[in-house]
């Protein structure tokens, strides 16, 4: 399997956003647009007062951009960034390839206290390549008042044929609400988590033992069909373009019914200063087809590692310790509240009451995470790990790619048939250029 695949899909040359810190006390890092990465920089301040030797430069970005940048980067050398901002799917990877610092701590920093799910798959041979920021899986959020109102009842473990009849009947489009939100925008890690999920949860996968693509089997056209109609019937307008961030506004704006998304949005959706809704939003298990024994969670964390061309590489570990320790935790929490502490990484977090008292998704967020199973995301045996994505460098390319496909559909520029048909081809093409 050929690695030069990592870089398919990336800008061919870099856009230098800020000058490299490539001097001593000075670190630039790279991260999502995501709330909890704005949360961080904003309490730059913070670490800055404990360590006034270090200056931090961020360069935040959308994410689909972030992983084209940094991607760049790192496979050519570049040495932009001392800190990246990059999910498990990345870090074990780019461990394996030499292309990060494994991360050493102090003591206090309790490396056993983090989530053994999420530690594991930042480890490459005993040794920890990324820190995790926030971890999550996927879950349903509803607005409980509009159930009422129209007598619907959400079951404890709903199928995804149940949220298409209450989507359709939630839909009250003079009101501006929405019978339901998902994400649209093509990524391998915007629209294609929510629909590689959904194609798990419908026994579909992306590949069979042999590493043939299965875009031409009957489960990956019930799925495109199912989430293409519901997304036309009861999803927003413009819902191709629409991302994580863009249907957490509309939920935090009572324009969503129902949103299916990554359980670290539940602080989001909670929080009163934040949403119009907080009082009325319910959590259940991620949906699953009748039938079908899978509910198809997503395992994932955002992370910060350190690429092997950073200059400042112990400036770097001091900041990573500081935004993934306890303290930090603490620190937010003293500023924000217990609800918009960072999830899905510690142990410690889910018991201590203040955050259970505080969050009424922890304990969602913590079932959805122990339900994940990335070593067999289908129902059927892949040779492959991964729930919302594949664990090969090919799956970055590939994922944008099809991810394009299905964003279209969406749009109304292609037909289901037509962009799985595509889907199938150009798999098939890059898996064989790639030697599988």
């Amino acid at each position: 399997m050929r690695y030069s695949t990592l870089l398919m899909g990336a800008a061919s040359t870099l856009a230098l956003t800020t000058a490299s810190a490539a001097f001593a006390g000075a670190i630039t890092i790279a991260t999502v647009n995501n709330g909890q990465m704005i949360q961080m920089q904003g309490l730059t301040d913070e670490f800055t007062k404990a360590h006034p030797d270090i200056t931090v430069n961020w360069v935040t970005l959308e994410e689909n951009t972030l992983r084209e940048r940094v991607t760049t980067d790192i496979a050519t050398g570049g040495g932009q960034y001392d800190i990246l901002t990059i999910g498990n799917y990345e870090v074990p990877i780019w461990g394996k390839q030499g292309w990060l610092t494994p991360l050493e701590f102090s003591a206090d920093y309790d490396v056993d206290d983090l989530l053994p799910a999420i530690r594991g798959g930042l480890t490459v041979e005993d040794k920890l390549y990324g820190a995790p920021f926030y971890g999550e899986s996927a879950f349903l959020m509803y607005r409980t008042d509009l159930f009422e109102k129209a007598g619907l009842t959400m079951p404890d473990d709903p199928t995804w044929e149940f949220i298409g009849e209450a989507a359709r009947k939630l839909t009250d489009r003079s009101a501006g609400v929405n019978g339901i939100c998902l994400r649209g925008k093509a990524g391998w890690g915007e629209n294609m988590a929510l629909i590689s999920s959904m194609a798990n949860s419908f026994g579909a996968r992306w590949f069979d033992e042999e590493w043939a693509p299965q875009f031409d089997q009957p489960g990956w056209k019930e799925t495109l069909t199912f989430y293409a109609e519901l997304m036309k019937d009861a999803g927003p307008s413009g819902a191709s373009s629409n991302g994580f961030n863009e249907n957490l506004t509309l939920f935090q704006q009572g324009k969503c019914a129902m949103w299916i998304d990554a359980t670290s949005a539940g602080q989001f959706v909670s929080d009163p200063k934040q949403s119009t809704v907080a009082d009325n939003v319910g959590f259940k298990i991620y949906p699953h087809k009748d039938g079908v024994d899978n509910h198809g969670n997503w395992l994932w964390s955002w992370n910060l590692a350190i690429p092997a061309s950073s200059k400042n590489q112990e400036d770097a570990r001091t900041f990573i310790e500081w935004a993934t320790s306890k303290d930090y935790t603490e620190l937010v929490a003293s500023k924000e509240g217990w609800v918009n502490a960072p999830p899905g990484t510690r142990t410690s977090l889910y018991e201590n009451q203040n955050y259970l008292d505080a969050a009424p998704f922890a304990d969602e967020t913590k079932a959805a995470m122990n339900a994940a199973d990335i070593t067999k995301p289908t129902v059927d045996p892949v040779p492959y790990t991964g729930g919302q994505f594949v664990a090969i460098p090919e799956f970055q390319s590939i994922g944008t790619t099809v991810g394009q496909l299905f964003s279209a559909v969406v749009a109304g520029q292609s037909s289901v048939d037509d962009a799985l048909a595509q889907a199938q081809s150009t798999t098939q093409r890059e898996m064989r250029r790639a030697g599988y």
